[in-house]
């Protein structure tokens, strides 16, 4: 009974730890229900629970990311009137 024990309580540190996260980036959008974008985003911006998790989540969606080429490049110098 005891790998019994140990498994259920690995299962349910991970369970918290995941529902911590995707509670925190629900108030983050201000809403009050946890919904599969919410673990997404919980789970991918986790390293630990990245590598763990290789899962697809179904409505979860895509993590926004915009490469650095694409953003406008910004110069330190001011035009002058």
């Amino acid at each position: 009974a005891t790998a019994a024990v140990y498994t259920a309580a690995i299962l349910e540190y991970l369970t918290a730890e995941v529902l911590e996260l995707a509670g925190n980036a629900a108030k983050d959008l201000k809403v009050k229900r946890v919904a599969p974008r919410h673990l997404q985003l919980a789970i991918r911006g986790d390293e630990e629970l990245d590598k763990l998790i290789k899962a697809t989540i179904a409505g979860g969606g895509v993590i926004p990311y915009i490469h650095k080429s694409l953003l406008k490049k910004t110069t330190g110098k001011k035009k002058k009137n």
